[in-house]
Order: structure tokens, then C-alpha cells, then sequence
């Protein structure tokens, strides 16, 4: 049989296709922009006849109805990265989360620790050779549909075909579900005063030749226009944003320096709008791959003058950085903060970033904190920790001592809660009295 046969073969309804789902299985659900909808919509359906099915999933954009409260005894999500779609069920006590560095999930459906029985997946239409692409989000996805049982592909002539390591061949895919609709976009976050500052001191870190890991958002956005002036930039990351296309069509992302894969974006998946989807379709300059390689601190670390920048929820005076909870409640997940820190902290003059404004909830919070809240999780521990960044300045912890990273840490706190911090210093008796005055009142 040809493969546009077997294509043709394998064409099924939304409804059909999800008839493979049973009760007790293991469905992985493609993320990021290739959250599948319509196949999550039809697998919701499937409520009646199923129970206690696990839906496990990074970070998807678009309604995830099956984690619906009416559908707790069908449906348990399992969020590897919690996203605004599951993060009620999460901490309702619905769905669960398991910690994890993205680099490390793919060896989990290989190696059967976790096996998958149904893969959901978003691709392109097979091209002329029969090859579907998994577009604008490889992530750990391809490896889950490899390892998988059965694998249902949403077929969507809207999906970019990415280059790299994105294919897979129709006699791969047990089913296919034809669909014509836009991507899932990701608004874009306005870049705030405070991200603007954070920005300079970041860039001013950035050389010419470097290769750079930034994510989404308002800070990593704002970074991106203060290198118009660099020279031969690279990118090795797990995700970037539509902030690139101008470094990109200007020449100063070219990766002509890169140490590893040169000449080339090194990406897992994209977020964002359109036009970034759009500009990824075909564009030879992209390779995408899985993040058991993107993010593999390893390769990272193979990088030299590697820059890694990523963000937190809230960071202590001796250096722990909280990204993945609120206190005891769940907000994201570890993600690929450890994997380009600890990477980045390897590679020959390398440069591991945290950045985050010194204040939440309209300058009422400090970011910079006396003491974790309790039940805050860890990401990246003191002796990780490098560069952390406010729009007060940058500071370098690795190899301080416990006072001194309070000293420095304080001097780029907000002015209103140094005081604060410093008299936290003196009752844990890590300084002597008055030693801190000139940082607490600066």
C-alpha cells in the first residue's frame, strides 16, 4: 500500500479515533501551541465510557475540558509543567503534578518508567513523501508519540512544517484526524519599566558571539531589542518568541560562532503569535529538536560563552530560587530552568542568569525574601545560583558566603524592604551588627 493510501485508510472522525481510549490507560497530550483541541475535545467526550484515564501533559495552550470538576472519575491530568489550563485542577486537588526537569521526561517514556498508551498529537498535512511535521512544538512530544502504543495525529493544513528533527511518517501514526484551523496563540506580554531596566543590566552582560537561552515574556522581550548592536549571536534554547525576528533578518543572529551547531537556532518548540508561527514554516535557519537535547545541560555546557536567562517567582537572601509555587500552592513547573543554569554555569564563559523585578502585587510584595514562604519549592538551589538581576542591578553569587549574598542581594532589592532584610541578617546572626547598614539604607 502507498502511503497516501495508507493515509487515506487511516482518516477518521475526532469521535472515532478517540474510541481507542480506554479506562486505566496513559494519554499523553501534545503541548505548547500543538495542544491538539479538537482531539482534547473529543476525548472529553469519551467520559461516559471511561475512568480513571491519566492525561499527561507540559504546558498546553487551549481549554483542556476533560479537566472539568464533572469529569474527575473519567479524567486525572498529570501536569509534567503546570499551565493556566490545569492549574485550578491541580490545586484542587483534581490533577496531579510531577516535578521534573524537561530534559528528563523523554527517558521516561523510552525507557517504560512511564509508558504511553495513547499519544495525541498536531501536525502538519503529509508532504509528498508522506512525512507529517510536528511544527511549532517538538518539546518531548515526538519522543512520546515514538514511544507510544497508538498514536492519533490532528492533521492541520495550518501547521507549519518545521526543519530538524520534527517528522514523523504516516505509517507511524495510527490514525488521523483532518482539521483546518489557526494555532493557538500566546498574547504578548507588555514590557513594564521595570523589565526595561532589568534588560539593560542584562545586556550589558551579553557579548558579541554569544549564545543566548531566553524564554516568553515581558523581560526576555525586552532584552532582545538592547542587541540590535552584537555581532554574531547565537541561539540554543528550549523556546523564543517573535522578540528574534529582527536580530535575525539583521544578521546579528546568525550563528556563525556557535561551538555546536552553528549556523543554526537550536529550538524545542515556539510560543507566541502568527507571525512567529508563520516565520518558522520552511525557515532553514530553525532546527528544531527534542529537549532531551536542547536542554540537556550537557550540550548546553558544550556551548562557550553560553547565556542563559531565566525568571522566578520569588528568591531568598542566601540564593534559593522559587520558580514552580506560590507557597504550598502549585503555579508551573521546573521546566528547563536547571538544565540551561546548571549548562550554562559549565560552558567556557558562561553566564547563568536569574531575572525577576524586585516587587509583586503593585510594589506591595518583595520578590526579595527573608525567608521562602512555606512550602515553596526549590529550582534552583544556593550553590546553582549565579547572576540574579532586578531592575535595581546584577549581582554575582557563585562561590559567596551566606553574608555576603545577603549584601548583595539587598542592594538590589526595592529601597522600602531593605531595612527589612537586613534586620532578618542580624537576628540569623550571619553579620555582625550595623555591618549591612550601608546595603539596608542604600
Amino acid at each position: 500500500m502507498s502511503w497516501a493510501a495508507e493515509y487515506e485508510h487511516k482518516k477518521k472522525t475526532a469521535r472515532e479515533a478517540l474510541r481507542v481510549v480506554e479506562s486505566g490507560m496513559r494519554v499523553w497530550m501534545h503541548a505548547n501551541s500543538g495542544f491538539p483541541m479538537v482531539l482534547a475535545n473529543a476525548l472529553a467526550e469519551r467520559a461516559p465510557d471511561v475512568r480513571d484515564v491519566e492525561v499527561a501533559h507540559l504546558l498546553g495552550l487551549g481549554y483542556a475540558k476533560y479537566a472539568e470538576a464533572q469529569f474527575a472519575e473519567s479524567f486525572r491530568p498529570n501536569a509534567l509543567f503546570i499551565g493556566a489550563n490545569v492549574r485550578a485542577a491541580v490545586n484542587d486537588g483534581r490533577a496531579d503534578y510531577t516535578p521534573i526537569h524537561l530534559s528528563e521526561i523523554e527517558a521516561m517514556f523510552t525507557s517504560g518508567e512511564m509508558p504511553i498508551d495513547v499519544a495525541l498529537i498536531h501536525t502538519s498535512r503529509p508532504d509528498e513523501h508522506g512525512f507529517v511535521s510536528l511544527g511549532t512544538s517538538i518539546e518531548t512530544t515526538l519522543s512520546a508519540a515514538r514511544a507510544a502504543r497508538y498514536v492519533i495525529a490532528q492533521a492541520n493544513d495550518q501547521m507549519p512544517r518545521t526543519c530538524g528533527n520534527t517528522y514523523l511518517h504516516v505509517n507511524e501514526i495510527d490514525a488521523f484526524v483532518e482539521v483546518s484551523e489557526p494555532l493557538v496563540e500566546l498574547p504578548a506580554l507588555q514590557s513594564t519599566e521595570e523589565h526595561r531596566a532589568i534588560a539593560k543590566h542584562i545586556a550589558d552582560l551579553i557579548e558579541d558571539g554569544s549564545t543566548i537561552q531566553t524564554g516568553i515574556g515581558g523581560i526576555p522581550d525586552a532584552i532582545l531589542p538592547h542587541l540590535m548592536d552584537r555581532k554574531n549571536l547565537g541561539v540554543h534554547t528550549e523556546t523564543i518568541g517573535e522578540g528574534a525576528i529582527p536580530l535575525i533578518e539583521s544578521g546579528v543572529i546568525n550563528g556563525r560562532l556557535k561551538t555546536l551547531n552553528p549556523n543554526k537556532v537550536t529550538l524545542g518548540f515556539v510560543l507566541g503569535s502568527k507571525k512567529i508561527y508563520d516565520y518558522v514554516n520552511e525557515n532553514s535557519i530553525f532546527d528544531f529538536r527534542p529537549n532531551s537535547y536542547t536542554n540537556d545541560p550537557y550540550v548546553v555546557a558544550r556551548h562557550d560563552n553560553m547565556i542563559a536567562i531565566n525568571s522566578a517567582l520569588e528568591i531568598d537572601i542566601t540564593g534559593q530560587v522559587c520558580s514552580d509555587s506560590v507557597g504550598q500552592r502549585f503555579y508551573s513547573g521546573f521546566g528547563g530552568q536547571l538544565d540551561f543554569i546548571r549548562g550554562a554555569g559549565r560552558s567556557k564563559n558562561g553566564k547563568p542568569i536569574i531575572a525577576l523585578p524586585s516587587t509583586a502585587k503593585g510594589g506591595t510584595l518583595s520578590k526579595i525574601v527573608p525567608m521562602l514562604k512555606p512550602g515553596a519549592g526549590v529550582v534552583t538551589t544556593r550553590a546553582d545560583v549565579r547572576y540574579v538581576a532586578t531592575e535595581y542591578g546584577i549581582v554575582n553569587l557563585h562561590g559567596k558566603s551566606v553574608r555576603q549574598r545577603a549584601e548583595l542581594l539587598i542592594s538590589i532589592a526595592h529601597p522600602k524592604f531593605r531595612k527589612e532584610l537586613y534586620e532578618h541578617c542580624e537576628k540569623m546572626k550571619w553579620t555582625r551588627v550595623g555591618e549591612l547598614v550601608g546595603a539596608a539604607t542604600r
